[in-house]
């Protein structure tokens, strides 16, 4: 009879107990530093590289502040109000999670016992083979890359000061409540809603929260508005691609385990995300004769996201159905609904999350509605039977409830983010004044992201050689295949 190697198991030391599984601990904790590295230094690059010179330093420290400020908040608070016991249907209660006892226990999700319309228990609640600091840490980066995401929103003009108050309230009123009512436990999870990895708790949210926001913050400059051009390309495609790769950890990690099913998320996850970048670069260079890197970027942003609510539930040939969608209708919602509809054009979204985020998230959780395979389904969820619409059976109903899940997060997130930015607004005005608006990083931070030429030294083109942000170069020209919002 074989033994098993003293190395795998249990109890060799007083640091591994019997529930303990060593690669599943392994591989959340690496999901968890993949989906932290999408963040810092993913978008941060991504931010400080895909807008006007002017504002680089403000728009990557806005990604900083927001990664750091969430972590104290997540521990404090934060976490048990998304994934702890419950206080209300849609919302846990309150408490720190920074106590050993509560920390080095096995991870549990004490909401998410699941009861059948009788009150019988249908299946146990969520107990991972790894100790609760692990779920701590998962958890706390996906809130982080909310908050992240949903800055694309305000660049650019957004005071620091109302950034800095805005962060911990947006993440008490508003991640807590769709991490919670979809994640943790309540009344949406109850109900069989399917978000597999955060189409709908992030990437919808964000969006739908970024857009708000926007309108009460007020747009850019009317110079930053008509001119916006990325400092460095070459540097917004590496923060694109620790994005993509970073999406492994994203979505492999969401079953709570190295198990089958987060192989296949990672998988789907790739193909959806090739296919949508592939179609995006096919409408720019279709419509536009030009293929934009820009446009590619947003592209894969909008298969990542597509793929989310459903990673490790839909097969291959899904995934790539799934990225045919998500590289053609917020494309169109991008480049054409945009220039149509006066309040798309009236709020100034900066990155266009709305379109990258709530459009895709929206997408996304509508498709899972669809393509969601029994078996897998049957992998991963709570609520025994679940299917697509494409299956038969309950697979109508599914998509229904996929619909109207996705309205309660939009809906939340208006009324939670007007009350927030109101609120922010009595104590500090939520734009820059005009000096900063015209000068950008030197003027808020005192910090520039270049040093083209000496410092105190002005700009002179005949002897520095350089265009600087405002000079007016070919502007009667018309730009051809850029999707970047201007």
């Amino acid at each position: 009879m074989a033994t098993v190697p003293l190395a795998y198991q249990a109890n060799t030391s007083a640091a591994v107990t019997d529930w303990l599984n060593k690669g599943d601990n392994a591989w959340q904790m690496i999901s968890a530093t993949l989906v932290g590295l999408q963040s810092v230094p993913g978008l941060v690059i991504l931010y400080g590289s895909i807008v006007k010179k002017k504002w680089a330093v403000n728009s990557a420290f806005m990604a900083l502040y927001a990664f750091a400020a969430v972590w104290i908040c997540w521990v404090s608070w934060a976490y048990n109000m998304s994934f702890g016991d419950k206080l209300l249907p849609f919302w846990g209660k309150a408490k720190p999670a920074l106590g050993q006892k509560f920390l080095i226990k096995q991870a549990a999700l004490p909401a998410t016992n699941h009861y059948y319309h009788n009150g019988t228990l249908e299946t146990l609640m969520v107990e991972p083979y790894y100790p609760m600091a692990s779920m701590v840490y998962f958890q706390c980066v996906f809130a982080a890359i909310t908050l992240i995401l949903l800055a694309g929103s305000l660049l650019g003009r957004m005071n620091i000061k109302a950034w800095m108050m805005f962060v911990p309230l947006w993440l008490t009123f508003s991640y807590t409540v769709g991490a919670f009512s979809l994640w943790g436990g309540g009344f949406l999870f109850q109900w069989g809603v399917i978000d597999y990895s955060g189409g709908y708790v992030i990437h919808l949210s964000s969006g739908i929260a970024g857009f708000v926001a926007a309108y009460w913050v007020g747009p850019r400059s009317t110079k930053d508005r008509e001119r916006f051009p990325p400092n460095n390309v070459l540097l917004m495609l590496t923060g694109a691609g620790i994005l993509w790769m970073g999406w492994a950890g994203f979505n492999g990690g969401d079953p709570y385990s190295a198990n089958i099913d987060s192989s296949l998320a990672v998988l789907n996850t790739n193909i959806c995300a090739a296919t949508s970048l592939l179609v995006w670069t096919c409408l720019d260079v279709i419509f536009f004769k030009k293929p934009s890197v820009i446009g590619a970027v947003q592209g894969m942003i909008t298969g990542l996201v597509c793929i989310t609510p459903g990673a490790g539930l839909v097969q291959g040939w899904a995934a790539i159905v799934m990225g045919i969608l998500s590289g053609s209708i917020p494309w169109f919602t991008m480049m054409i609904v945009h220039k149509r509809w006066t309040l798309l054009q009236k709020v100034d979204d900066t990155l266009g999350v709305f379109h990258t985020h709530a459009v895709a998230g929206f997408l996304g959780g509508a498709t899972t509605g669809l393509f969601a395979e029994p078996t897998l389904c049957s992998l991963f969820l709570p609520v025994t039977n679940s299917r697509g619409a494409f299956y038969g059976g309950v697979g109508g109903v599914q998509f229904l409830k996929q619909i109207v899940g996705a309205l309660f997060v939009i809906g939340w997130n208006i009324v939670a983010t007007t009350i927030i930015c109101l609120i922010v607004r009595l104590v500090v005005p939520l734009r820059m004044p005009e000096e900063q608006l015209t000068i950008g990083d030197d003027a808020v931070h005192g910090e520039e992201a270049y040093a083209l030429w000496g410092d105190g030294e002005k700009y002179d083109s005949t002897k520095h050689g350089w265009y600087s942000d405002d000079t007016n170069h070919n502007r009667n020209m018309i730009p051809s295949g850029v999707t970047q919002m201007v």
